[in-house]
C-alpha cells in the first residue's frame, strides 16, 4: 500500500487547520511537517508551537516531522512532546552522531527517519538501515517547496530499496519533493511506498482524486 504524506509547506497558512483537515479527509495518511532553521537550509519555516497547536486541533492526525535543521538532537524531544510521531533528520547535520540521534528519537517515543541531500551518495545510509524506521530520499534540494523533480531520484530510491531487500529490512521508503502525477509512478516503481505531496495535492481541485491515483499505484 502506497501512503501519502501531505506537506503542509504548500498549504494556505491563513487557514492552516482547515487545509490539514481537507487533505486528511481526501485520504492523506499523515501530515508532513517541514522544519527549516535558515542554517542547514536557506529558509525558515515553522517550529514547535505551531506543531503543538495543530496536534491539539487534530488529535487524530499523524505528524511526520522532517527536521532540516543543524541541531536535531537539541530539538527532537521537544518536537516529539509537541506531538510528532515520526522524526526525520539529515545525516549531513550530525555526521558524528547519527546513531545517537536515532537512539534519542526512539528513546523519546517516536519512529526514526534518516534523510540525505541529493548530492550525498545513498551508500551513506547503509550503516543505519537496520535502525531506521523510515528512509527519506529527497527529490529536490531541501529548503523550498515547488522545485522541479531531480531525474536521478528514482535511481537513488531503487538503490536504497535494493540495499534493504538484500538485508531483509523493511523501513518505509519515502520520497519528498517534486511529487506529482508524472513523478509518483517513477518513485513507486523504484521501490518507494510513501510519497510526500505538496503543491500537487494542496493545489488540486480534487485532492481526493489525487490521493486515489497515487494509492492505486
Amino acid at each position: 500500500m502506497i501512503q501519502v504524506s501531505a506537506s503542509i509547506l504548500s498549504a494556505d497558512f491563513a487557514t492552516l487547520g482547515q487545509e490539514c483537515i481537507r487533505v486528511l479527509d481526501a485520504g492523506a495518511d499523515m501530515l508532513h511537517y517541514d522544519v527549516m532553521d535558515g542554517h542547514f537550509v536557506p529558509n525558515i519555516t515553522y517550529g514547535i508551537p505551531v506543531l503543538a497547536s495543530l496536534c491539539r486541533a487534530l488529535p487524530q492526525a499523524c505528524f511526520d516531522a522532517h527536521l532540516m535543521i543543524r541541531d536535531p538532537i537539541r530539538y527532537t524531544p521537544q518536537f516529539i512532546k509537541a506531538g510528532a510521531e515520526w522524526i526525520t533528520f539529515h545525516l549531513e547535520a550530525v555526521p558524528d552522531a547519527v546513531e545517537q540521534t536515532i537512539d534519542l528519537i526512539h528513546q523519546s517515543g517516536a519512529k526514526a527517519g534518516g534523510s540525505i541531500c541529493p548530492a550525498t551518495p545513498v551508500e551513506a545510509l547503509d550503516p543505519y538501515l537496520d535502525k531506521l524506521d523510515l528512509v527519506l530520499i529527497m527529490g529536490v534540494e531541501p529548503g523550498f517547496g515547488g522545485q522541479k523533480f531531480l531525474p536521478q531520484t528514482p535511481e537513488r530510491v531503487a538503490a536504497v530499496a535494493k540495499a534493504c531487500a538484500a538485508r531483509n529490512l523493511h523501513p518505509v521508503i519515502q520520497v519528498d519533493g517534486g511529487i506529482n502525477a508524472q513523478t509518483a509512478p517513477l518513485c513507486v516503481a523504484a521501490g518507494a511506498n510513501n510519497l510526500v505531496m505538496g503543491s500537487a495535492l494542496f493545489g488540486a481541485n480534487d485532492p481526493a482524486e489525487v490521493v486515489r491515483a497515487v494509492k492505486s499505484l
